[in-house]
């Protein structure tokens, strides 16, 4: 999810389910401290960095977070919980960082702002004996668990799919992220690896955007302009989908497969579209990365060999399952996901 803010964005004050507690960017999720070493009955201290939270993803993946907080503090497991938003800024991250080794926390997990800036302040966290997990944008360091998915993958099964769908030929737009930002990168990477076995698939245009929907918008509508008799768009982000549909709708013009993800505003308008004839596969990168982590930390203090790399499946939202995804009644910027079943998290943290 870093690397992009999705979609329109919210202000923090909606997070209702975490409580701002102090103009440094700590929320509060209670109040007595928890124990100390792996294999340890106390209770946790646990506190969370985030680069932001204001993005609805973001919002979205705290209040799943906290749900399982709740859970695990009912169950003993958890003693107290902290959420340290950084607003936007890595310098900030690693003071917050700092400061819970130095307030002896248990568990520290992370949504990092730079993959190699944080890397000493959790190492130092690590050394101190404090169980770290990083998940969602993840830091180079090998001294830490990190819990994601994989994004080369991601570009490949859904231009995998785009592939099919044309029968091997055609021309495409490929819509990607902003150049040099590393999300989009490796999904373009994986989209290559799979597009090349196509040689009669033609990329007439490799359009680069933000990942909101009016610079997507503008910048599809330039490429479309000199592109018309295209067959298909490879797009690696829900808004950038949402951009290229919308311009082929208010254009009136065939509604050709797109790739895409689970921003909601664009799996509406796809639903809305399935009549007309289009098709899209998208995925997402699931909120529930968060829930993972924590469960993670929590089975490592308890001493559970934890995998250091914990690769979570991607999902695939396809024609067929559209309908247990979109939210008509939610705004276009939420990214529904289906909830993972405890047994799964079970399986990829080695429980």
């Amino acid at each position: 999810m870093f690397g992009k803010l999705k979609g329109a964005v919210l202000t923090v004050a909606a997070l209702g389910a975490v409580t701002a507690v102090s103009a440094c960017g700590v929320n509060n999720g209670a109040s007595t401290a928890g124990g100390g070493r792996a294999g340890a009955t106390k209770a946790l201290k646990v506190g969370w960095s985030t680069i932001y939270l204001t993005p609805s993803w973001m919002q979205e993946t705290a209040k799943m977070m906290q749900d399982d907080v709740n859970k695990l503090k009912q169950s003993g497991k958890i003693a107290s919980y902290q959420t340290f938003n950084a607003n936007g800024d890595t310098s900030q991250q690693i003071a917050q960082i700092r400061a819970m080794i130095q307030q002896k926390y248990d568990v520290i997990i992370v949504d990092a702002g730079s993959s190699t800036a944080l890397n000493p302040a959790l190492e130092q966290a690590a050394n101190a004996g404090i169980t770290v997990v990083n998940f969602d944008s993840l830091v180079t360091s090998d001294k830490v668990i990190k819990v994601g998915t994989d994004q080369v993958e991601w570009g490949r099964m859904t231009a995998q799919w785009l592939a099919d769908k044309l029968g091997g030929k055609g021309q495409i737009i490929a819509f990607n992220g902003p150049a040099g930002v590393a999300v989009s990168e490796d999904r373009w990477k994986g989209a290559q690896e799979a597009l090349k076995k196509y040689p009669n698939i033609k990329i007439v245009a490799n359009v680069h955007s933000e990942y909101n929907l009016a610079p997507a918008a503008q910048a599809f509508a330039s490429a479309y302009s000199a592109h018309p008799s295209i067959n298909g768009v490879f797009s690696q982000g829900g808004a950038l989908s949402a951009a290229a549909l919308q311009t082929l709708v208010k254009q009136n013009k065939k509604l050709v497969p797109i790739t895409g993800e689970n921003y909601n505003g664009f799996l509406k308008l796809w639903q809305s579209k399935q009549k007309q004839g289009f098709s899209s596969m998208s995925t997402a990168q699931p909120n529930y990365l968060g829930v993972i982590a924590i469960e993670a930390a929590v089975a490592k203090r308890d001493g559970v060999n934890v995998p250091t790399n914990v690769t979570v499946p991607l999902p695939r939202i396809t024609d067929a399952n559209l309908a247990q995804y979109v939210k008509t009644d939610q705004s276009d910027d939420y990214y529904p996901i289906q909830p993972i079943a405890q047994s799964d998290i079970d399986k990829l943290i080695g429980k």
